[in-house]
């Protein structure tokens, strides 16, 4: 089995998979596996996409845009 750091793709499965997939905050294609960020998803691909990214790559800007879409939620009482 394929490992992902310390997960294996059977793990990243459980965190977040439903049958038809979720919508990536980051690239808003539909994937079936990925985590959850507070409200939000983001894909298996986009993760590994944006750990291996350096800061002066182009996409790193892209990628903080798209992360500024994920907001902490309130938790009203």
């Amino acid at each position: 089995m394929e490992r992902i750091g310390v997960w294996r793709w059977r793990d990243l499965s459980s965190l977040a998979h439903c049958q038809h997939g979720e919508t990536c905050v980051i690239c808003e294609d539909l994937k079936p596996v990925g985590l959850h960020l507070y409200t939000s998803f983001i894909c298996i691909d986009c993760e590994k996409d944006l750990i291996h990214t350096g800061t002066s790559d182009p996409k790193y800007k892209y990628f903080l845009k798209q992360l500024k879409k994920i907001t902490n939620p309130e938790i009203f009482s």
